[in-house]
């Protein structure tokens, strides 16, 4: 959501125009021309492992929207929670390339000052984690499928996050895991919503209805059939829970910014997706936006749909936010924040809660299990 110089945009405009809209099945094929920028790729620092495949997830918290220029003072508030796994939603870094330079130099720099942050050695030290990436952690501001830089970008969110194993081969940085035995079991499903993402609809220069309209455009997508066929075949593995986690917002719809709204076919074919799998227990997850949040809405996967939005752990722009969806539970919270799923397997219930700098739930949703259920 930070502006774009005209400059900027078209440097890009540019560069775009030797790409196809059709993202490449060898990822690594867009390196070429970049070679020496390989090598010597920062790396976060060593940390915790991640659970076992048995172990029990009993709070899971979630973060979006760092930036590695200024202290994160929150993390050592989520270290002091001591959660069994820490989600990083996206805009991890901010490392735009807006200098034009394809060997993206700000976003290996701006990954460097991360690993040398105390507070977030202590994080990875402390704190098993997975993470998913947004536009500033890709390489520019609201990019999509066309940003020329996005398969050098892609080694740099693998190299510094260990996931070449896992995500290495595919046409993006999505990833999964699964915690625990039946009963217990959470799944952690992390869509690449920029890899492939086709470019979106404006609104006209000054509208007050913000930046991005929606558009019922059947040639758009968020995700490659890649992608759907692979998030197709995560659902149908066994779960209790299944979080989500969207960088950019699923149900929210009271703003102009980047969100599943712009693309509703998109976003229908997301809840169709989840529907068709008979996929029980799925909340959604996001970051993005600055503010965070709660939402609900029903008639759509076949039982109530609920999301977390968090953001951000250090870029709080304001003190308030009047912004008001359909299907929002209460107001946003502006401030600097962070997310947690506290899972309470006795009672069969979820704690959706938006935490302040000070760990206290601003913001707070009980879900019952037995409630995210096809009937």
């Amino acid at each position: 959501m930070i502006h774009k110089h005209l400059i900027i945009a078209a440097v890009f405009a540019v560069a775009a125009c030797a790409q196809t809209t059709e993202t490449p099945r060898d990822p690594v094929a867009a390196l070429a021309p970049y070679a020496a920028a390989v090598s010597g790729l920062p790396t976060a620092p060593a940390g915790a492992s991640l659970p076992s495949a048995s172990s029990v997830l009993n709070r899971i918290v979630f973060g979006s929207c760092q930036t590695a220029e200024r202290p994160i003072p929150i993390l050592d508030r989520i270290v002091a929670d001591k959660p069994d796994l820490a989600v990083y939603l996206g805009d991890n870094v901010y490392g735009d390339a807006n200098a034009g330079d394809m060997a993206l130099p700000e976003l290996r720099a701006q990954y460097a000052l991360l690993a040398g942050r105390p507070e977030f050695q202590r994080l990875r030290a402390a704190v098993p984690m997975h993470a998913v990436w947004d536009d500033h952690d890709y390489g520019l501001n609201d990019a999509g499928g066309t940003f020329s830089g996005k398969g050098l970008s892609k080694r740099i969110f693998e190299t510094f996050w260990g996931t070449t194993a896992r995500t290495g081969a595919r046409d993006g940085v999505y990833d999964s895991a699964i915690y625990g035995a039946e009963g217990r079991r959470v799944q952690i499903i992390m869509l690449d919503t920029r890899y492939a993402r086709s470019a979106l609809t404006r609104y006209p220069a000054n509208d007050p209805r913000g930046r991005y309209a929606p558009s019922e455009d059947a040639a758009q997508r968020m995700l490659s059939e890649d992608q759907w066929r692979w998030f197709e075949a995560e659902l149908a593995r066994p779960a209790d829970v299944r979080f989500v986690v969207s960088s950019i917002q699923v149900l929210a719809d009271g703003h102009g910014w980047e969100a599943w709204k712009t693309m509703p076919r998109e976003q229908t074919r997301l809840f169709e997706t989840i529907k068709r799998a008979g996929a029980n227990g799925v909340v959604f997850v996001s970051g993005d936006r600055h503010v965070a949040g709660l939402y609900r809405q029903d008639g759509l996967i076949g039982y109530p749909a609920y999301e977390l939005t968090a953001s951000s752990l250090n870029l709080s722009f304001r003190e308030t936010s009047d912004e008001r969806s359909q299907n929002q539970i209460g107001a946003l919270y502006a401030p600097v924040n962070y997310g947690t799923a506290l899972m309470n397997w006795e009672a069969g219930s979820i704690a959706l809660q938006v935490n302040s700098e000070t760990g206290d739930a601003v913001r707070e949703q009980i879900v019952q299990l037995a409630a995210l259920a096809v009937r």
